[in-house]
């Protein structure tokens, strides 16, 4: 309900405002189309309370552009009809970037959506800023010039995950296991090539697919794991999809690996609880236990919410967005653009650079392990007194893949 009032909030505010161009104290609005309800609705949650938390921190002298961010935030519901509602809403209304991540099938939309507007109305170009959706066609064969992604893909996951498999002898029969959707297909294409091509010796003993956000009970499918003899899931499920599949193979008892991308995401720590300690591993461009600034941001924000922060993306959307409005001196979306195109910026991270040829950032991987929490990794997800520890870290060089992409220039 509080969600609910804020977003009618913003979008009567949305009325008074047009477009704008670059002057310190400028508001620049930024549209945040992704979940607030259904399964899904505490990852969505959890992450518009982590843009608003960032937009404030980095908000006027605090971005080299000096300008303000606010978010607005928009229920999509899952659902890429909803997101273009939303969307054409934001538009009508004078916003001109966009951000989204919670669902690729989502995100395939809203490209499309973006190039044919832009297309069809110059002097209003929109900017899509993508958090989160790994699906690697969006920097292949979908690349758009309107398109930066913010998050490291399946491609690059995999790449990175696979270069530890390859190592651990243990692993020798593998289950796939996904949502059945482009990211959940993409996770099993490269998983089966990046393990061919790595340890061929490796047997794939099932694959399965099911539908996103729809099942509540995994037990039938940790049953079908343990039966295929597998020692190792991989999975890129996400949100209530992992929560309660790492539930049911804990009730299960099932006492193979998981190697995910989200363990350590809104519900699954709590469903993890102390079970799968040392056996579930995560590949991410951030982890809880990173110190520096990103540990005094992730202790401020948990007193604050009293919940866990993870989308590292979002502090890569705004500071790069600081620093290409005032490398542009403008807040118009195709100088900024320009500007985005191969900007090298330090982050938590390191120095990362958003690649010129398809727009797909180039940064660190961290595969982390679930484990009880100690002095050397000692932040706690959810309080559940258990932590995901760095096992390895990933240059960007290493985790990088190339792109097919022919880039599209305005």
């Amino acid at each position: 309900m509080k969600f609910s009032m804020k977003i009618v909030a913003a979008s009567a505010a949305l009325a008074l405002t047009g477009a704008a161009f670059a002057q310190k104290g400028e508001t620049v609005k930024i549209a945040w189309i992704d979940p607030l309800s259904g399964l899904m609705a505490p990852v969505g949650a959890n992450q518009v309370k982590s843009f608003q938390f960032f937009a404030d921190k980095f908000s006027g002298a605090a971005n080299p552009a000096g300008v303000k961010f606010e978010i607005v935030a928009l229920d999509n519901k899952l659902s890429p009809a909803e997101s273009l509602n939303q969307l054409k809403a934001a538009i009508d209304q004078g916003v001109r970037y966009i951000t989204q991540g919670n669902g690729s099938s989502v995100a395939g939309a809203l490209i499309d959506a973006v190039n044919k507007h832009n297309e069809r109305n110059p002097g209003k170009e929109v900017i899509y800023l993508n958090h989160s959706a790994v699906d690697p066609d969006f920097t292949n064969s979908k690349c758009s010039y309107w398109h930066f992604r913010f998050d490291a893909d399946t491609s690059m996951k995999l790449e990175a995950m696979t270069t530890f498999m390859k190592d651990d002898q243990s692993v020798k029969k593998v289950y796939l296991l996904n949502q059945n959707y482009s990211h959940g297909h993409q996770v099993a294409k490269f998983a089966k090539e990046n393990l061919a091509r790595k340890r061929p010796d490796v047997q794939i003993v099932g694959e399965d697919l099911h539908p996103l956000a729809q099942v509540r009970d995994f037990a039938p499918y940790i049953a079908k794991i343990k039966a295929s003899g597998a020692d190792t899931v991989i999975t890129g499920n996400w949100g209530s999809d992992l929560a309660l599949l790492v539930k049911a193979a804990n009730e299960g008892g099932y006492a193979g690996k998981f190697y995910t991308y989200y363990t350590g995401v809104s519900g699954t720590p709590t469903a993890l609880g102390t079970g799968g300690a040392g056996r579930v591993y995560q590949v991410s461009y951030n982890h809880y236990n990173m110190g520096g600034d990103m540990g005094k941001w992730q202790a401020e924000y948990k007193a604050k919410f009293k919940d866990d922060f993870y989308t590292g993306s979002v502090i890569h959307i705004l500071k790069a967005l600081g620093e290409s409005m005032a490398k542009a001196k403008s807040t118009d979306p195709v100088k900024v653009a320009a500007a985005l195109e191969g900007l090298k910026f330090n982050s938590y991270n390191g120095e990362v650079e958003m690649r010129k040829t398809d727009h797909q950032l180039q940064q660190p991987l961290y595969l982390t392990v679930w484990q009880k929490a100690d002095k050397k990794f000692p932040y706690s997800p959810e309080n559940t007194g258990m932590t995901l520890a760095l096992v390895k870290e990933f240059p960007a060089y290493i985790a990088s893949t190339p792109t097919s992409c022919q880039m599209k220039r305005p």
